[in-house]
């Protein structure tokens, strides 16, 4: 494997697809793997997305750091503008009780009456 990654951002994903294809694999095999979208794995081209970086740095065998070394701190962290935010629900949230308040909240939203006036129209 080539390990000179391309610094500039579009020769470097453009390396990196070819490098998944090199060993057999590719961006929709690794999106199937993992159970997400497509979309989910193309998310990294555009913008910082540590759980599929990590995934694509696995199936390559390099650190995340040194495939975006502008995205991840040397020790494997990422780098973050928000860097107290979480990258998976904690399991406070995945509870019955805690799912049923974060629906029971008010969205603003006002569908039903929207409809009914379409309906009218």
């Amino acid at each position: 494997m080539n390990n000179e990654i391309p610094i500039n951002p579009t020769q470097r994903w453009e390396w990196l697809k070819y490098q998944l294809r090199s060993q057999g694999s590719s961006l929709r095999k690794l999106s199937d793997e993992l159970g997400v979208t497509g979309n989910a794995v193309q998310m990294v081209k555009y913008t910082p997305y540590p759980r599929m970086e990590r995934a694509i740095a696995k199936k390559l065998g390099l650190a995340t750091h040194a495939i975006w070394p502008e995205r991840w701190n040397h020790d494997g962290t990422p780098c973050r503008e928000r860097p107290n935010r979480a990258e998976k629900l904690s399991t406070k949230l995945t509870t019955a009780k805690a799912q049923k308040r974060l629906c029971d909240k008010d969205s603003g939203s006002n569908a039903i009456a929207h409809r009914q006036m379409a309906q009218g129209a």
